[in-house]
């Protein structure tokens, strides 16, 4: 597992949990938020999740 991978998953599980507070506490702009910052974990770790093969398609 690369930097990536882990800072876009906590990314998208900060998110997720911010986005739920806002729906819970019914605070549009703070499930709005929630919901970017989960989309931008998700798009970081399917970085790293493609570093990580082509660094192993390359060892092969």
């Amino acid at each position: 597992m690369n930097k990536d991978q882990v800072a876009g998953r906590a990314k998208e599980l900060a998110g997720k949990a911010k986005s739920m507070i806002g729906q819970a506490t019914n605070r549009p702009g703070t499930e709005v938020k929630g919901r970017a910052q989960e989309l931008g974990g998700k798009a970081q770790a399917a970085f790293g999740d493609a570093k990580d093969k082509i660094k192993k398609a390359d060892s092969h």
